[in-house]
């Protein structure tokens, strides 16, 4: 229950987080954006580990930098999907990230039940509908899937190395995967060179989004020392219902029939994929 309840509150944090980061990321840029989340993140972790005062006990910890690296791609993919079209449809594409740490589960002994295969091929011919708009007569791929499945591959990742790494110390994971965050976007920010300058109080909203992040990936590190991978990644992985339902009440966003089928069968697969 313990895991559950963890695993579950990643999900909601990261759902609000995953609304409010690339919905200012439109319009500061989703370099800048992530960026300072980075920044605020790592703050508010490194002085909880500073409060703690414990020493990470194994090297395990650090299977959070190929987690990092994985999560940042589709953090990134993530914004830059939104940016391009709408979150109600960009966000449970990304969702179906739950399929890898499934078949990972698989791989490594767990028996998914027929629920669950019935839910990674409700996720599949989801994403399928939800990634086609009507234009005039005919349909064509809506925008920002591409990248919403790339987001889905980077997220679905992170899951394996983070949850092996929770499972050492969530505490100094949760560090590790921070420091590795910033350094790969502040190398990529080097690269391009983006007007990083805020005003404060735009620089105050984004370090809520990277906090909120940071309490999404702490919570979810949490769990995996008390759940199976298959499990606790799958609850996770239900945080584009926070996102779709922020999106529908505060962006009032329209799909097509079509596509809002395709939602809610991608939504009820990755529900299924839980059970």
């Amino acid at each position: 229950m313990t895991a559950l309840a963890l695993a579950l509150g990643a999900s909601l944090a990261w759902g609000v987080a995953d609304f409010a980061g690339p919905l200012v990321g439109r319009t500061l840029g989703a370099l800048r954006v992530l960026f300072w989340a980075q920044v605020g993140g790592l703050a508010a972790i490194g002085l909880a580990v500073a409060v703690r005062g414990e020493q990470p006990h194994t090297w395990l910890v650090l299977l959070a930098i190929p987690a990092a690296l994985a999560g940042t791609l589709g953090l990134w993919a993530y914004y830059r999907g939104v940016a391009a079209g709408a979150i109600s449809v960009v966000a449970p594409i990304a969702g179906v990230s739950a399929i890898i740490p499934v078949v990972y589960g698989i791989s490594t002994g767990d028996s998914p039940s027929a629920l669950q295969i019935g839910g990674i091929a409700c996720a599949i011919v989801g994403v399928v509908l939800a990634s086609l708009e009507r234009q005039e007569c005919a349909r064509r791929v809506a925008s920002g899937v591409g990248l919403a499945l790339l987001a889905a591959v980077g997220f679905g990742f992170y899951f394996p190395p983070m949850h092996a790494a929770g499972k050492a110390d969530f505490w100094w994971a949760s560090l590790v995967f921070r420091t590795t965050a910033l350094l790969v976007i502040a190398a990529a920010a080097g690269v391009q060179r983006p007007n990083l300058r805020l005003r404060p109080r735009d620089l105050a909203i984004v370090f809520g989004v990277g906090i909120g992040d940071t309490l999404g990936n702490a919570l979810y590190a949490a769990s995996s020392g008390q759940g199976l991978v298959s499990l606790t990644a799958v609850l996770a992985s239900l945080y584009p219902i926070v996102t779709v339902l922020l999106a529908a009440a505060v962006l009032s966003e329209r799909t097509a029939p079509t596509q809002r089928a395709g939602i809610a069968l991608t939504l009820a697969g990755v529900i299924l994929i839980s059970v």
